[in-house]
């Protein structure tokens, strides 16, 4: 086994979104897989043929590729493996590690019921575990494989430590229901050992199955993959996480505006760490990514933390990166996109819009100044510092902007000039200098927005509030 090339797996049902819990499992497979420089596979386990959609395998996709996540290979079918799962059924039956069992549902489920009223364990032991053949009727059956009855199973796992299980909680595992269709827990084996899966890195609550799909193992023969167990992920108020806590699906992330490289760094902060860091790299990641960083206890969903994760990544990304980004945000969300003209306003003027911006809705609503097209409407905040004196001194600030060197301190000087003049200081001047030039209370320094707007642009916009 620790000779073999690292490959882990993440394999969804196809019956809706990729949940934020399963697409930490897939962040943890892959910087696993990435770390040691091995593969990470990707499986759709789409047997449940009621529930599985190709709309919702292609939400999946789409949710990786959003997150960055790429697999290795083409992504695979479990149900296209049925034929090869049953075989692994069969294989087992000739070999004497599993058996015909006749019982029907009817039987099994009288069983149970009797057992319940006795109050006696409702455990099923099949009666034809050791029925010669010859007893065998014609008749439908199952194919179980033969559990231990005694002693116990430990699971060795690389985040729970070892588990230890009573073999006589075991039951029989049917492996090939009676119309010849192999269960999921005998397709998660088999195409487990066929994809040469290494370590399986899923969810605790996966964690008592790990025993029963042992039993496949051992009557293979095949070696069994590191187990890493890792706790579910609860909400702020300590509770598993689900649709009362808000957004689950990470698209719907996507399309409130928040970067991909925040999401990916927050989601591997809940429950793994590497000493006391909180804001890292995805490459940074990929190289302390190890097993013995995941924690035992669950994980609780914070928003504010993914903000503020979200507005260092924003701060650090590359301009252009950023504007592709923010158009497919507004793609995604179903917002107008963005001229050439726009985008390349936005480019120029991203140096005074990054930080500070936790989302993009923030960033967009900081860069208004030079998206909007004059004349600028102020809002109702704005507005209020747009009074008959404010305008009045923006009126004559025009014609000193008009000779100014179209510098930082140049545009400092000539307005700390006219504030001096007017026996004032230079900051009572920025809020009607602000809601002239952006319409809005918040937005970049006013000499930033100036020096992106051009002297032409600057002098408009005051023309247009002036008396």
């Amino acid at each position: 086994m620790n000779d073999r090339p690292v490959v882990t797996r993440f394999a969804p049902s196809p019956t809706g979104y990729l949940h934020i819990g399963g697409a930490r499992t897939a962040l943890f497979n892959w910087l696993f897989a990435r770390h040691h420089g091995g593969r990470f596979l990707l499986r759709v386990e789409d047997t449940d043929r009621a529930r599985s959609t190709p709309e919702a395998t292609e939400a999946i996709f789409r949710g990786l590729r959003w997150l960055g996540l790429d697999w290795d290979g083409e992504a695979v079918s479990q149900f296209e493996g049925a034929e090869r799962h049953a075989e692994v059924a069969r294989e087992m039956l000739a070999s004497g590690a599993a058996y015909k069992c006749f019982s029907t549902q009817d039987e099994i489920a009288a069983f149970r019921e009797a057992a319940k009223a006795e109050g006696r364990s409702t455990l099923f032991h099949s009666p034809w575990r050791d029925a010669p053949e010859a007893d065998h009727p014609d008749a439908p059956y199952a194919i179980r494989v033969k559990a231990p009855r005694e002693g116990v199973t430990v699971i060795k796992d690389a985040v729970q430590g070892d588990v230890t299980i009573r073999n006589d909680t075991l039951d029989d595992m049917i492996v090939l229901r009676s119309d010849g269709t192999p269960v999921y827990m005998l397709a998660v084996v088999v195409d487990d050992h066929d994809m040469e899966v290494t370590h399986v890195i899923r969810g605790d609550d996966h964690l008592n199955n790990a025993a029963r799909q042992m039993l496949v193992y051992n009557a293979m023969g095949w070696d069994i993959p590191v187990w890493a167990h890792i706790p579910l992920i609860h909400g702020e108020d300590g509770k598993k996480l689900s649709k009362r806590h808000g957004a689950l699906g990470v698209e719907e992330w996507q399309a409130d505006g928040y970067p991909a490289a925040g999401m990916r760094n927050y989601l591997a902060r809940l429950g793994w760490s590497h000493g006391d860091d909180e804001f890292f790299t995805t490459e940074q990641a990929i190289e302390w990514f190890g097993l013995d960083g995941i924690g035992k206890s669950p994980a609780r969903f914070d928003t504010k933390k993914l903000a503020n994760l979200s507005g260092q990544h924003i701060a650090i990304m590359d301009d252009a990166a950023l504007v592709a980004e923010i158009e497919a945000y507004l793609t995604v969300s179903g917002q107008e996109t963005l001229t050439q003209t726009q985008k390349a306003d936005l480019l120029r003027a991203m140096y005074c819009l990054k930080d500070r911006a936790r989302t993009y809705p923030e960033l967009l609503e900081k860069a208004s100044f030079i998206l909007n097209s004059s004349p600028i409407e102020p809002d109702e905040k704005s507005a209020k510092s747009l009074d008959t004196v404010s305008r009045g001194i923006l009126n004559e600030l025009t014609p000193h902007l008009q000779n100014a060197s179209w510098n930082r301190d140049a545009l400092e000087g000539v307005v700390q000039s006219l504030a001096e003049a007017h026996g004032t200081k230079l900051g009572k001047l920025a809020g009607p200098l602000r809601a002239a030039l952006s319409g809005r209370a918040v937005s970049p320094s006013v000499f930033d927005m100036m020096l992106v707007l051009g002297r032409e642009k600057t002098v408009q916009r005051l023309r247009d509030v002036a008396i």
